[in-house]
């Protein structure tokens, strides 16, 4: 019944298995047992891939937090004024967060329960710390509101780019684009101290 599944089975396939069933019963609600029946394979062919349920979560984890820590070290996010630079980055990760769905609603979903969700909380600390060093930046240059703390605006620009995964769901109606020019718009036009031409 489940053996031309079982032949073709990669790491990849399992992981965005283990991905959906994460997201759907939550990390600590998930056990062996639910992704081999999510998967349609035995728990011994689920251990012939990793060593067990955490590897899966830390493998997810690791590929949401690499794309975003990619975004930091493209061009747009490391040359120019301050002020586009954060335009850039706050861009890719909405698209990073599209293309990621499952990945990065995983990760936002760690609650800091084993190892690997507290090194994921973490790194996430650390990405939100580099995005609050390019506000703070911004805003000595003088093309951010200096009356505005800048751990506050960090907080409440990734409170409105993380609140899409509960959300956005793709539809013919609007771009991945669309929706990170909607984001920038609304988040960095408040932060302005005067308005994009």
């Amino acid at each position: 019944m489940t053996t031309g599944r079982r032949d073709t089975y990669t790491p990849e396939t399992l992981l965005s298995v283990a991905v959906r069933v994460f997201n759907e019963r939550g990390y600590d609600g998930t056990s062996m047992e639910h992704l081999s029946k999510a998967a349609g394979i035995s728990k011994s062919s689920i251990y012939h891939h990793v060593a067990g349920k955490e590897e899966l979560l830390h493998r997810a984890v690791s590929r949401a937090l690499d794309e975003l820590f990619a975004v930091l070290e493209e061009p747009g996010a490391v040359r120019g004024r301050a002020v586009a630079r954060v335009e850039y980055v706050t861009r890719r990760t909405v698209e990073v967060l599209v293309a990621e769905l499952p990945y990065v609603t995983l990760l936002l979903r760690v609650r800091g329960n084993t190892r690997t969700e507290r090194w994921a909380l973490e790194r996430r600390r650390e990405f939100d710390h580099q995005v609050a060093e390019l506000l703070k930046a911004a805003a000595a240059d003088g093309d951010l509101r200096a009356d505005v703390d800048i751990r506050l605006a960090t907080r409440l620009l990734f409170g409105m780019v993380n609140s899409l995964v509960e959300w956005y769901r793709p539809h013919p109606g609007t771009t991945p684009d669309q929706l990170a020019d909607a984001v920038v718009s609304m988040a960095l036009d408040g932060l302005r101290t005067k308005p994009q031409p």
